[in-house]
């Protein structure tokens, strides 16, 4: 798995596991508590959605993979396109996120709701350390308007003049507000049914781990691509058609594993 390279994990989990990958997600969730990157609150957020993960069946499902490719192409049309960070995001694919700005000069913010100016240091030097060349999120201003949480503060040489915010792991509020700033959003939102998911112009249902690494394949195959084709991309995407397809989705996978269950 990309992204996974631990810091001295503590508890050793046989690859032969069954869940191994998720339980590997939780002890680098764990490692980055320790190091002041990841904070409680954020744990509780991945437990939620894990088990939206749970449902979809921990895979990359068809709608997302639709979703992924529009996120490339937009990111690619895009004049200032940045990703932003936050603590779970730097300690599940951090790397990954290092690699997708470096190559295709996308810079991160780091943009926190818990946010306090020594976790914000922590992070930036985290994501310098795995290689980031343009990493942003420590000189500040409250440029995002009508927003009341520490999000409001962002780079002036990074969201507040961005065209395109990728934003993972989110909370409605800044969606909205990025929304009506005028701003084209990318969400990687395991649950369907939120206010960010619903309010992104693409939302990519799918966990970071798998989302992530899958975009920056896309994000290479169309680099080599006319303008044109990038453009058909963006221009036939739907986003609540997506979103649609991913909730019918989960209700014929729930059927399904409950005819199984009957039969036995």
């Amino acid at each position: 798995m990309t992204g996974k390279k631990g810091y001295g994990m503590k508890t050793k989990i046989p690859k032969s596991h069954p869940r191994y990958q998720s339980l590997m997600e939780r002890e680098m969730l764990v490692e980055g508590f320790e190091k002041g990157i990841v904070v409680p609150q954020g744990l509780i957020a991945h437990g939620r959605g894990e088990a939206f993960d749970y449902i979809i069946g921990e895979k990359t499902i068809p709608p997302a993979e639709k979703a992924i490719k529009a996120a490339a192409a937009l990111l690619l049309l895009s004049e200032r396109p940045v990703i932003s960070v936050n603590g779970n995001a730097c300690a599940l694919v951090g790397k990954d996120l290092v690699m997708i700005s470096n190559e295709f000069n996308i810079p991160l913010e780091v943009n926190l709701f818990y946010r306090t100016e020594e976790r914000v240091k922590k992070i930036i030097k985290e994501l310098r350390e795995l290689g980031g060349k343009n990493v942003l999120g420590e000189e500040v201003v409250e440029g995002i308007p009508h927003l009341e949480s520490e999000r409001r503060k962002v780079s002036p040489q990074g969201i507040l003049k961005a065209d395109t915010v990728m934003v993972l792991l989110e909370d409605g509020d800044r969606t909205e507000a990025l929304k009506k700033m005028n701003k084209k959003v990318i969400a990687v939102d395991l649950n369907p049914f939120s206010r960010t998911a619903l309010m992104a112009d693409i939302t990519i249902v799918d966990n970071v781990t798998r989302a992530i690494p899958l975009l920056r394949k896309f994000l290479k195959e169309f680099s080599k691509k006319d303008k044109s084709y990038l453009q058909e991309i963006t221009k036939t995407y739907n986003n609540n058609s997506v979103l649609a397809e991913s909730i019918l989705y989960i209700k014929d996978r729930l059927i399904e594993l409950a005819s199984r269950l009957k039969e036995k």
